[in-house]
């Protein structure tokens, strides 16, 4: 990084630009006395007492004493795809929401509730997309109280990375002893590529509205398997994937132009045979038949193999979200 004026650096950041994305530069002494420089980019979150607050793009906060600063500007969003499907994040989120849909909902402002029982984070969690409608204690509260009455823990979902995501709110729960659980990207790609893959397999994968017991069983996630048939089968138009023998599957939601894959798993005797890679194609052969023309998918940050898939057929990063949890 290099924040220069007439070739010196310089500090061009004031605690105005909380809630601006800045990058910066830091100097420490390690024990040999020699100066050694810290460069950090994110949401300035914060700027009291003389320290600095950045949330970084993975969720974790950096905290930077004002004195240690050698440089510092705002700096605009991270470049746009140049290829695939563009996306705002507020639309991303209602697409993803819709396609992981809960058993019960309830609406705080512009948040939503909603619980399914304990069958996944994704359905037991907030949605805080917009102003919850009464101060951030307050709808907390509310928050732990609601969850606490389904016998459930209370997580919120939160997103960096993109323009309109949430650094400031994982701010504010970190101060209040939230802590981060787990940590996933939305990747987006295009869908025909997908669908155009060479996987013979392919042709052997069976598609479904419902999923069966087989399904089921290979998910491996399911404690109550009438919740979740329940809750996987909602969305605007579900697909369920499978290979003969529960070799492999998977699960789509088509809306609008958005094909939502999910729940790709392959039997851990068959990996490395192209499985999951033919249950997408068949999947986004449907998609591409009812009009669908973009995909997007959720993968953790800990999950390389699933990853490295992912990569090879053209998804890339669009943002990440993050599952904070109530202190107990």
């Amino acid at each position: 990084m290099e924040i220069t004026a007439g070739g010196l650096l310089e500090v061009r950041i004031t605690p105005a630009d909380v809630g601006k994305r800045v990058s910066v530069r830091r100097v420490e002494r390690g024990s040999s006395g020699a100066p050694a420089y810290t460069d950090a980019v994110g949401v300035l979150t914060s700027w009291d007492e003389g320290v600095l607050t950045i949330t970084q793009k993975n969720g974790k906060s950096v905290r930077i004493a004002e004195s240690s600063l050698v440089a510092g500007k705002v700096v605009p969003p991270a470049p746009a795809r140049r290829r695939g499907p563009a996306a705002s994040f507020e639309e991303l989120s209602r697409v993803t929401a819709r396609s992981w849909q809960p058993l019960e909902s309830e609406p705080l402002g512009e948040w939503t509730l909603r619980a399914a029982a304990g069958f996944t984070r994704r359905a037991n969690s907030v949605l805080p997309l917009g102003d919850p409608g009464i101060p951030l204690d307050d709808a907390l509260a509310r928050v732990t109280s609601w969850y606490a009455q389904r016998g459930l823990p209370a997580y919120v979902q939160a997103a960096t990375g993109a323009v309109g995501t949430q650094e400031l709110l994982i701010a504010e729960l970190e101060r209040r002893g939230w802590a981060a659980e787990v940590s996933a990207d939305v990747r987006i790609g295009a869908l025909a590529p997908v669908g155009d893959v060479d996987a013979p397999a392919a042709e052997a994968v069976r598609l479904t509205r419902t999923p069966d017991e087989a399904w089921l069983g290979r998910y491996g996630k399911v404690r109550d398997p009438e919740v979740a048939r329940r809750m996987l089968v909602e969305g605007p138009s579900v697909w369920f994937a499978a290979l003969p023998g529960g070799r492999a599957i998977g699960r789509c939601v088509v809306d609008g132009r958005w094909a939502g894959f999910a729940a790709v798993t392959v039997d851990p005797a068959h990996r490395r045979e192209g499985l999951a890679t033919a249950v997408m194609a068949a999947l986004a052969r449907r998609a591409l038949e009812e009009g669908a023309s973009a995909a997007w998918l959720q993968v953790e940050t800990d999950n390389p193999t699933a990853r490295a898939l992912y990569d090879g057929l053209g998804f890339a990063t669009h943002h990440s979200y993050h599952h904070y949890r109530a202190a107990a």
